[in-house]
């Protein structure tokens, strides 16, 4: 069901409208119900993974944290009677009892992730290293189904499961309310990838209808469709065209492929983002902004710190901290100083960090080796602009350089760039065709093409470049107010004429100028795919 489709409007208005007229402890239990309904319509065959999923992380919580409990009651009966390190010995013990369940529940779950999204990928490679040394016989694919949403909700999932095995939150004793908070419908598609103790604040508590939260979800909702269907619908056509024919779009239309891709990236995304918190927030629930402003960034690391906030943070605190100060790490870093010098011995550790987060980003993205160096490209210009940045810093002291607007919109439009020359290992089918259709850039020398119509040969008509610039000029414009305040809260201070102007216009706006009919298609968003 996506959510540019009538069905997904009708069941989401039907749960609305079920869910401020039945009791009010009754409307979890109705998002439960709609959640898994909404799953379910997608494949009976895909629920027995988020079932698994849901019901091993439940389980292997509470006994973790039971275990825990039972530690510290029997220290606390035996306070007087171990030594220190009988004491020592017993918690010992436990830890490692914790440990075990901890890894082999996530090795569990990591394992379904890695078995239905990762194994026709390992075969294809292992084919090609057949083939490589002469061998015919080739390894047959398997026909599994790819469940909806089984990145984001695995991840989830396993988020609170550390989080429990570290304490920072208690297991939720209800299995119906923990199912709730991984199958919770209107992130189950694209994310954001919740926390438990932050979804969990709002998603299990009574809301009475407001008649100014509602307003205000359902204005996001609409934001969120112009962007998509206005904006990366309609320019997708010229994506596929230029991606689609290589032969033909080189040179300058794989510039401005990877521009306009990176353009239907973010409205696509982001919009989907704006689609699932302005449905929650109808309903009082608040899910965490998962964008602020990204191409506003000046380097590449602020970018990261701004683009899908959600998956960022997990990688950091789940992948990046545990691996930088595990022991195996301290371990090494002292040996890495002690025979290459103090400052190597520092760096290698958080190279090496940085590298297990951005490998495991790229594949966590696609099984492809294009998502692959996607994620090693970040991780190489991250660390080298590390590396470079005390040099930045002399350059700067010394020659003042750099301190004014022009020199800011300079590092955005750089970061922008960098970025789009990123992406387009998101664009093409295989390395090879990437970096081909990457250095014919430099070598085509066809960007006449830019002036002199070739353009409009892409599928979209003068009409539609006027629309996505209008478009594009007006999500610029709310992202520059935005930087003040809250955009709905300055449009609500507004009388109520000029209120009804802008919504019913961006309705219009969204109704007529939306990419429907004979050369568009209302396509699943780009994240729908991990």
């Amino acid at each position: 069901m996506l959510f540019t489709s009538y069905e997904f409007l009708g069941f989401v208005a039907v749960v609305i409208l079920a869910y401020y007229l039945i009791p009010k402890k009754c409307q979890w239990p109705l998002l439960l119900a709609a959640s898994y309904l909404f799953y379910l319509i997608a494949g009976v065959d895909c629920l027995v993974y988020i079932l698994a999923t849901t019901v091993t992380v439940y389980f292997v919580a509470l006994r973790i944290e039971r275990n825990t409990l039972r530690q510290t009651a029997y220290l606390k009966e035996h306070k007087g009677e171990l030594s220190k390190d009988e004491k020592k010995a017993y918690k010992e013990g436990q830890k490692k009892i914790r440990l075990r369940w901890f890894v082999c529940c996530v090795l569990l779950n990591i394992g379904i992730l890695a078995a239905v999204k990762y194994t026709n990928f390992f075969l294809s490679n292992v084919n090609g290293i057949l083939t490589a040394f002469g061998q015919t016989k080739q390894l047959s694919f398997f026909s599994l189904a790819l469940p909806m949403g089984i990145s984001f909700y695995t991840f989830q999932a396993l988020g609170y499961l550390i989080d429990v095995y570290r304490g920072t939150v208690p297991a939720e004793k209800n299995p119906f309310r923990f199912a709730l908070f991984v199958s919770f419908f209107p992130q189950l598609v694209q994310g954001p990838i919740s926390r438990f103790g932050d979804l969990g604040r709002t998603l299990y508590g009574e809301h009475a209808f407001d008649a100014r939260t509602v307003s205000y979800g359902l204005q996001r909702v609409l934001w969120g469709y112009f962007k998509k269907m206005v904006v990366a619908d309609r320019i997708l056509a010229a994506v596929t065209a230029i991606i689609g024919d290589t032969n033909t779009y080189g040179g300058a239309y794989v510039f401005v492929g990877m521009l306009f891709y990176t353009l239907q990236l973010y409205a696509d995304f982001t919009g989907g983002i704006d689609i699932t918190i302005g449905i929650a927030e109808t309903m009082g629930i608040t899910v965490q902004e998962n964008f602020n402003r990204p191409y506003f960034s000046k380097s590449l690391k602020e970018y990261w710190r701004r683009w899908h906030i959600s998956m960022c943070s997990w990688f950091r605190d789940y992948v990046f901290y545990p691996v930088s100060v595990s022991g195996f790490m301290q371990k090494f870093s002292k040996f890495a100083r002690g025979h290459f010098g103090q400052k190597v011995g520092k760096r290698l550790p958080v190279y090496i960090s940085s590298f297990a987060v951005w490998f495991a980003t790229g594949i966590w993205h696609g099984a492809s080796w294009n998502f692959i160096v996607w994620g090693l490209g970040n991780w190489a210009v991250l660390m080298l602009s590390e590396e470079l940045e005390p040099l930045y810093e002399r350059f700067h002291g010394r020659f003042r350089f750099g301190e004014g607007l022009p020199y800011r919109v300079f590092q955005m439009g750089r970061t922008f760039l960098l970025v789009c020359c990123l992406n387009i290992f998101d664009c093409y089918h295989s390395l090879g065709e990437t970096f081909r259709a990457f250095a014919s850039m430099f070598t085509a020398g066809n960007w006449k093409v830019l002036w002199d119509g070739s353009l409009m040969e892409l599928g979209l008509t003068g009409l539609d470049y006027g629309i996505l610039g209008a478009g594009v000029a007006l999500m610029l414009s709310v992202s520059l107010l935005g930087r003040s305040g809250s955009v709905r809260d300055k449009i609500a201070a507004r009388p109520y004429p000029l209120r009804f102007a802008i919504w019913y216009g961006l309705f219009l706006a969204v109704l007529l100028m939306g990419a429907y009919g004979i050369g568009y298609d209302a396509s699943q968003f780009i994240y729908n795919q991990f």
